[in-house]
């Protein structure tokens, strides 16, 4: 699986390294480093949503308060 972070300028202003983060040390936590490939990415163009987070192709937006919740329904739900 494949989770894309954007980092770019906006989104990084609304917490985009803190969720990447959040992410890593779930990933980790979790030992999901290998079934789950989180990359970086610039602009996806919903910069007025949140931070941009895409699963595959769905898109989402995410605030680090999210990230747990995030984690748990639509990253482990879709590994399990």
């Amino acid at each position: 699986m494949i989770v894309t972070v954007c980092i770019g300028s906006s989104c990084h202003l609304k917490g985009s390294r803190e969720i990447i983060e959040k992410l890593q040390h779930l990933l980790h936590e979790n030992k999901l480093e290998k079934e789950v490939e989180l990359r970086g990415s610039f602009c996806m163009g919903e910069c007025m949503n949140g931070v941009c987070v895409k699963i595959e192709e769905e898109l989402f937006s995410l605030s680090p308060a999210a990230v747990e919740e995030f984690f748990l329904e639509q990253i482990l739900k879709r590994l399990t």
